[in-house]
């Protein structure tokens, strides 16, 4: 009886290790249209391999080198802008300080073209002066070239400051001497001038010296 049970278990143990051997081995099965898994290694492309085409067929990668020789000829272009606009402001700026360097070197070239003839009356008249005997005639040839001398200032924007007998303005007045003086209205005003002043246009070009009573 023992015997014939414990031939019983190893024959039960047997059959248990035969059914989990085929149940393995169907599991391993590809499926077929009957239910069987297809087999991909028949098909000629395997997943996410497609070629990335557009409907043109421009890839996109034609599209990427497209863009970067597009962006290169317009960067090439605005440098070929930029280095003719700097060329072009270079030549400007040189022209500009040679001409500024030209206008204050002749500034004074117009009015010293006036002056000339002024001089040529001053050498005339001290010319005259050695042989002459009629004072009269000097007289009214140093006149007549103090005339031409007003009108060549006159011309040039250049007139006198008016400061006899007016109240005195340290704007415009520079007080050499200050002197007693009898009457109350001459008091802080411009009694005597030692030495003229000028405007150019509104600006004083040089101050009156002046005598001040008080």
């Amino acid at each position: 009886m023992i015997k014939k049970k414990i031939k019983e278990q190893e024959d039960n143990k047997q059959n248990n290790i035969n059914k989990s051997t085929d149940n393995k081995e169907n599991s391993n099965k590809p499926e077929n249209n009957d239910g069987m898994k297809p087999d991909n290694s028949i098909s000629g492309e395997s997943p996410g391999c497609a070629s990335d085409v557009s409907d043109d067929g421009v890839t996109a990668a034609d599209k990427v080198v497209s863009e970067v020789r597009t962006s290169e000829e317009k960067l090439a272009e605005m440098q070929d802008k930029y280095i003719r606009l700097s060329a072009e402001f270079d030549n400007y700026r040189k022209r500009t300080l040679r001409e500024k360097m030209e206008l204050s070197k002749y500034a004074a070239e117009n009015i010293l073209t006036k002056i000339i003839p002024l001089m040529d009356d001053f050498e005339r008249a001290l010319a005259h002066m050695e042989t002459a005997t009629d004072c009269i005639a000097m007289k009214n040839g140093i006149d007549l070239i103090y005339g031409k001398f007003s009108e060549f200032l006159r011309q040039n924007g250049i007139s006198e400051i008016e400061s006899l007998n007016s109240n005195f303005n340290v704007d415009i007045h520079e007080a050499v001497a200050k002197v007693p003086v009898q009457e109350d209205d001459k008091k802080g005003k411009v009694v005597d001038v030692v030495q003229k002043g000028y405007y150019i246009q509104d600006k004083v070009l040089r101050f009156s010296k002046v005598v001040v009573g008080e």
